[in-house]
């Protein structure tokens, strides 16, 4: 069976799509260049701004742009689309409806890989700018599988969004470390007994310190494209 082609839509931020392809690349068992997966990536900084829309009142949606990216991807021969943004699924269905090829849904697959990691977990710490909170992103997916999503309080959300913040501007010095290990004590404080890095940013502090189980989104993301591409995991229906 041919392998199949995944498609992308980066830029949201550059450097977090950089990072899903390392770990695309990290995730495939090849002994040379052929055995890797091919990706068709459109890494768009010109998005607008999610957070801009979500949490500051601004008119212009990342919608139509996101769509006419998925559009673009599927005319130069994507098999299936992926989005390595928590915050963009917000506008999944924008994506999915200008297309005739699935669309992974992110969320969804984290949602499930907790249940799976952690099938004794109840509560789930979802570590992620506060646009992921306000549209209850994470809600309905894991309240399905039995887990209650948990978020940081309202000063230490706050704190994590500059985090996020540092991070788009290449800033991943020792303070910022600092201050996302006391967001990640505040959320185990609550009661969190697995983790979910639910924002790509985040998932570039790799050495970043958990003190519960942690499932970062973008590793799931990485796997099920490699597994879809190779044909080990089902080819999702629309």
């Amino acid at each position: 069976m041919a392998e199949k082609i995944a498609g992308i839509l980066g830029g949201m931020g550059p450097e977090a799509t950089v990072d899903l392809m390392q770990r695309v690349i990290h995730f495939t068992h090849a002994q040379d260049d052929i055995d890797h997966v091919r990706c068709i990536v459109d890494n768009n900084p010109k998005v607008p701004s999610r957070i801009k829309a979500l949490l500051e009142g601004g008119s212009v949606s990342p919608g139509p742009c996101l769509a006419e990216m998925g559009r673009k991807l599927e005319q130069w021969g994507a098999d299936f689309l992926c989005i390595p943004c928590n915050t963009a699924h917000n506008y999944y269905k924008d994506v999915q409806d200008a297309v005739s090829i699935p669309v992974l849904n992110m969320v969804e697959l984290t949602s499930a890989a907790v249940a799976e990691a952690c099938p004794g977990a109840r509560k789930a710490g979802i570590l992620c700018s506060p646009a992921v909170r306000i549209t209850k992103l994470y809600e309905e997916p894991c309240r399905r599988l039995g887990i209650e999503p948990v978020y940081a309080t309202s000063e230490k959300e706050q704190q994590l969004l500059a985090v996020i913040k540092k991070i788009k501007t290449g800033d991943t010095g020792p303070a910022v470390y600092e201050s996302y290990q006391t967001v990640i004590a505040d959320v185990c404080g609550q009661g969190a007994d697995a983790l979910v890095i639910a924002c790509t940013e985040l998932g570039i502090l790799h050495d970043a310190k958990y003190p519960r189980p942690v499932i970062d989104a973008a590793d799931v993301l990485a796997k099920a494209i490699v597994g879809i591409a190779k044909n080990t995991l089902p080819f999702p229906t629309r």
